[in-house]
């Protein structure tokens, strides 16, 4: 009953908050007035319902009470008793429910009433908290990323300088003080009840605070990627921002749910819960900041009476973070990138700061499987405080045991290990799996003190269940749900082998053949093998979680955390915290222990590198989509392992295993089973993906418009395209791309590894690029506009070339001229160091290339690209895919690929009426535009019919325009088409990458819908 009331109060306050986040809840005064102490309320219930628990109901004997008729209580005075007894345990146990579920929904209340609701442009007053997620390094284009609190909010009508910001500063400064001085007066002329009146409005508006994330990154010129990007000077000084400044700033206020954040998130990483699980109210871009910070004493005179103690106490321990983290950042620049690593990697583990680790390190511990290393767990805790209370416990054995006559000598370690445990957690941020570990001292200890029967399980999910009732977001936490099931675990493990570990162990033998090398091999052996068997237990019980929580999990998990663990574990963790706790007495003794651990952490990263690139373990990521269906299968199946041995047979585990792989199976042949374009995230508004899943029968067969006598056989159940276009303006300034050739491979790779892609038919790069170019000059050049140039990015060839490393390819498609292409992927091999793979050759997707299927079902075709003139402005490709089957068009959902949405688009009323002639001839139309000039479609109107697809009965494409049922176009809100071009087409829906109208679609009048490409 007590698991059963317990998995009742999570799954209750779960589901209230999944219901108020997904539905527009409107907000009620009197939630809003149920405070914290609510959560107190539920602790005393709780209480109260153990209390009764713990009451014996005597059973019905009828032959006693018959055989004593002296009896005082009749005989019907027990089993009311009992149903009493029941119905109140009852009643108690479902309050207990209802009010978790209530507390989760204040919570949400409150989130809603303090989140910012729509975007504005402001000045306010900032307040650092903690330290930052990041810092701003315009070099490796690394952002500034820090949680704050604004007030003094005023909207923002003009730009602001810093000078202006500072005036604005001083102004306040003033402006408060007068305030205070002013409000004693009594004799006051008309200005200065003017004054008074704009004071009042001034204090009203500084009561109004939000909790936002500043960010800042590195702009650059429009003009070339590799200039210098502006404002580094102004905010490279973000980085000297200590917990507790002040100082004034322009800020882009943005709400969580329209922040560039949750929008636009290619990794399937959901950061709107992430922020919301931190209580973030909104995301704020930084526009300028002023040039110094209110001074300690203002600041402190400021916030001494609206702050606590606690959490003035809390900004002092997050400054010697800072300072810290400092401290290591000293002659950052004078290092190498696996110096700078290695010693950011050491911070992370002794503080919990990941400032300082760049992308290409949490990818590297990600592949390997061992990112929970980089967190601070309850392994950090529980060495400190040992290492602290074995201290303490000494010094009072030397020198004063005679404390011990008035407190035990557990209880001395017992409030050593609790104060250590709580410091550091807060030193640390307080996350879940250092909490966890403190108030589990704490609960641990009070049973202990009490003398309660209660074992460590039950204190563990009663832990888990406090700390949801004290923060019910924190159920959005992936470390809340991995540190307890991971603690359970281990302890489930521990209790169940315990009692073969005796039987296990060798036997002593005195006679003289016994050899100590046997001893010492076979107690190594027994180790060993109870290392393994407890890492690939761990493993396979965390895996569905993992799933679950990250569509993702790494196979490098298994066997780097065999050896991985225990140097973290025993010697850099410890080696760690003893530095850590010289630093306080000798910095110069604590740097010569941390260039020790440096330099074993910079071996590990060599190791992992060289491990995670060996060819023949490439294939690292397992994807599988999880749903509460597949991770109720997984726990049915491991249910016979976790129950005692002997009380289920663990055979019965055998069929829940079998559905849980068919319904894997069957939902990775889900992701495929219809024709689908899948729109993907990049991460860049104008940088767009989209791939082509088409369901085809072992008979079909691949026909090439380049060399159509030949047809290929294929035995793959899908067909899979991918294309990408950069629809950045070239003749307009735009913001160049911040994404690499190495994470836009990395990031498609992950993408199309859940979408259960292993191979490609072909790639289509729509946008030309400078960089294969070089024919292009003398007369050619005559005809280009003067606002006209080629984009010299490499990014998408690059990307195309490092993905070829990484999946087979069958063809690439390339717009433009590509000459240059061979000499540039063997440059990029011989830069990368790989010979494993074979080159892929290059083809112009110039205007009338086509290939399809010969049954006639799918054809993709280039529709523009006139590369052979020598005008850039005409050489990006729009491509057309012909489907006889219909085409649907969905938004790929990162975090679960089976939920992706349909998009919305624009329906065009005056083509959607026409009249549609019923053929057996394609159905579906996709028109995949990739303009960024004007000409690409004047071209295309000079040069090309209404009909341009009219071919023989042979090819079978299509035979006429009017023949398709649904003709969709498909680019960005910047293109040049026009309304003509869109009418010739037959076009009866427009989508656009970027989710914005298209100009030319207005003038259909038409109406903006949900639009699913489905008949």
């Amino acid at each position: 009953m007590y698991w059963l009331i317990g998995s009742l109060i999570i799954v209750a306050m779960m589901g209230v908050l999944a219901v108020a986040d997904n539905t527009a809840l409107p907000t009620h005064s009197f939630l809003l007035d149920i405070n914290n102490s609510f959560s107190l309320a539920l602790i005393i219930f709780a209480i109260i319902l153990i209390v009764i628990a713990q009451f014996k109901i005597p059973s019905v004997h009828i032959n006693n009470t018959a055989q004593n008729p002296s009896s005082h209580c009749p005989r019907s005075a027990k089993p009311s008793f009992r149903i009493i007894y029941y119905l109140s345990f009852s009643i108690l146990a479902i309050g207990l429910i209802i009010g978790s579920a209530v507390q989760a929904l204040v919570s949400h209340q409150h989130a809603e009433a303090a989140a910012i609701s729509e975007p504005m442009r402001v000045q306010a007053l900032v307040t650092i908290e903690g330290v930052s997620d990041s810092v701003y390094d315009a070099s490796t284009e690394s952002g500034y990323r820090q949680v704050a609190t604004i007030s003094h909010i005023t909207p923002l009508v003009s730009k602001l300088t810093a000078q202006d910001l500072d005036n604005s500063k001083v102004n306040y400064l003033e402006d408060d003080k007068n305030s205070l001085s002013s409000i004693d007066l009594n004799n006051q002329n008309s200005d200065t009840k003017k004054l008074n009146t704009a004071t009042l409005t001034h204090n009203n508006n500084q009561n109004v605070k939000y909790r936002i994330l500043l960010n800042a990154y590195p702009k650059h010129s429009s003009k070339s990627a590799s200039q210098t990007p502006s404002g580094n000077s102004e905010f490279t000084n973000l980085n000297y921002l200590q917990p507790g400044d002040q100082l004034f700033m322009s800020l882009t206020l943005a709400p969580l749910e329209s922040s560039e954040q949750a929008i636009n998130n290619p990794s399937g990483f959901d950061s709107y819960r992430w922020l919301r699980g931190r209580h973030i109210d909104g995301v704020a871009n930084i526009l300028a900041t002023s040039a110094s910070t209110i001074p300690n004493t203002e600041s402190l005179d400021l916030t001494a009476s609206s702050d606590s103690y606690f959490q003035r106490f809390r900004t002092y321990i997050d400054q010697g973070r800072w300072q810290l983290r400092q401290h290591f950042h000293k002659g950052w620049e004078e290092k190498t990138t696996a110096q700078q690593q290695a010693k950011a990697v050491t911070l992370s583990l002794l503080t919990g700061d990941r400032s300082l680790i760049n992308r290409d390190t949490k990818d590297l511990y990600q592949l390997a499987g061992i990112s929970h290393l980089l967190a601070i767990s309850g392994t950090h805790v529980l060495f400190l405080a040992i290492m602290l209370s074995g201290t303490v416990v000494s010094f009072f054995d030397r020198l004063w045991p005679v404390f011990y006559r008035h407190i035990p000598r557990w209880q001395v370690r017992w409030w050593v290990m609790i104060g250590a445990a709580f410091i550091y957690a807060l030193f640390t941020g307080f996350d879940v799996p250092a909490a966890r570990t403190a108030w589990m001292l704490l609960a641990i200890g009070l049973v202990r003190l009490t003398l309660l029967p209660v074992g460590t399980m039950r204190v563990l999910f009663a832990l888990a269940i406090l700390m949801a009732w004290l923060d019910p977001y924190v159920l959005w936490q992936a470390g809340y749900w991995l540190s307890f099931i991971a603690v359970a675990l281990l302890l489930k493990y521990d209790d169940s082998s315990y009692r073969y570990r005796q039987s296990s162990l060798p036997h002593k033998n005195n006679s003289d053949k016994a050899s100590v090398i046997n001893t010492v091999s076979q107690h190594l052996w027994i180790i060993s093998r109870r290392v393994f068997k407890l890492q690939f237990w761990l493993f396979l019980t965390l895996l569905p979680v993992t799933l679950l929580l990250f569509g993702k999990a790494s196979l490098w998990g298994l066997v780097i955390n065999l050896f991985a663990i225990g140097l973290f574990g025993w010697v850099i963790v410890p080696l760690n915290l003893l530095a850590g706790l010289c630093y306080l007495l000798s910095p110069t003794i604590a740097d010569s222990i941390w260039q020790l651990v440096s330099a074993l952490v910079a071996g590990l990263h060599k190791l992992m590198t060289w491990l995670t690139s060996l060819p023949a373990l490439s294939e690292a990521w397992l994807y599988t989509p999880v749903n509460i269906a597949i991770l109720f299968m997984a726990l049915l199946s491991i249910l016979p392992w976790l129950l005692p041995r002997g009380f289920v047979n663990r055979w019965l585990a055998l069929p829940p295993l079998t559905l849980l792989m068919m319904t894997v199976y069957a939902n990775q042949q889900s992701l495929a089973a219809t024709p689908t374009l899948y729109i993907l995230p990049t991460g860049d508004r104008y940088i767009s993906a989209a791939l082509l899943q088409y369901p085809v029968n072992n008979k079909a067969t691949i026909k090439s418009h380049d060399n159509p006598s030949s047809a290929t056989n294929t035995n793959k159940e899908n067909v899979s395209w991918l294309l990408l276009t950069d629809h950045r303006d070239s003749s307009t300034r735009t913001m160049p791309s911040r994404l690499t050739a190495a994470q836009f491979s990395i990031m498609l790779e992950q993408q199309l590894g859940s979408l259960s892609v292993d191979r490609l038919q072909g790639i289509i790069v729509q946008s030309s690029s400078a960089g294969l170019t070089d024919t292009l000059a003398g007369n050619d050049n005559q005809n280009h506009d003067s606002n006209f140039k080629l984009k010299n990015s490499e990014l998408l060839p690059m990307t195309v070339a490092q993905l070829n490393q990484r999946l087979p390819i069958s063809q690439y498609w390339q717009a433009g001229r590509s000459d240059r292409w061979p000499a540039l992927q063997r440059a990029y091999k011989v830069a990368s160091s790989s010979t494993s793979k074979a080159d892929i050759s290059v083809q112009r997707c110039e205007q009338g290339k086509r290939w399809q299927l010969t049954n006639g079902e799918l054809s993709i075709q280039a529709l523009t690209d006139w590369s052979k003139v020598g005008d850039a402005s005409v050489w990006d490709c729009t491509v057309v895919i012909d489907s006889r089957l219909p085409l649907r068009v969905l938004t790929y959902n990162a975090a679960d690929p089976l939920k992706s949405l349909p998009v919305s688009g624009q329906t065009l009323t005056s083509n959607s009426q026409l009249p549609v002639q019923q053929t057996d001839a394609a159905k579906s139309r996709i028109i995949l535009n990739a303009d960024t000039h004007q000409r690409l479609w004047q071209m295309w109107e000079l040069l090309c019919s209404v009909q341009p697809y009219n071919t023989s009965k042979s090819g079978s494409v299509l035979e006429q325009a009017t023949t398709f049922n649904n003709v969709t176009w498909l680019g960005h809100s910047t293109s040049h088409i026009t309304a003509d071009v869109l009418n010739r087409q037959k076009v009866n829906q427009t989508i656009t990458y970027d989710d914005k109208g298209l100009e030319a679609a207005w003038s259909f009048n038409a109406t903006v819908d949900a639009v699913d490409i489905e008949p």
